[in-house]
This record gives structure tokens, sequence and C-alpha cells, in this order.
């Protein structure tokens, strides 16, 4: 699945933040800590970050061409 736009709770949009996020979680950053320089301070809004998982990567492999 693709990253939500909005927050599923609260509906701030989020999206244009995955990007970076997940840039700097692959490099070995701390989640966590990540959020926090991004300045993410809801829960609501750091679970759809920490509980996102990239399916298409997985999905992709078996769609016939």
């Amino acid at each position: 699945m693709y990253f939500p736009i909005r927050c599923f709770t609260c509906g701030s949009v989020i999206a244009h933040l995955y990007e970076d996020y997940s840039k700097q979680v692959k490099e070995g950053k701390n989640p966590a800590r990540v959020l926090d320089e991004m300045e993410i301070e809801r829960y609501c809004c750091r679970r759809m970050f920490l509980s996102h998982v990239e399916v298409m990567d997985k999905i992709a492999r078996y769609r016939k061409y």
C-alpha cells in the first residue's frame, strides 16, 4: 500500500514527510528520534509512520507483465 496522505485519526497532512522519514530510517537512524526531529508529536501521526509497511515491493514480484 502507499503511505496515506492524511492521518486516519486527526486528519493532519503527513504524506509529504514520509520520503524523508524513510530515507533517514534506512540510513540507520532511530525512528523515534527522526520523528522528533521532524516535529511529529501526535501519537496518532507517529503511529502512521511507525506501523507503515511497504507492501507494493512484495506484491510487484507476483504481477504478470
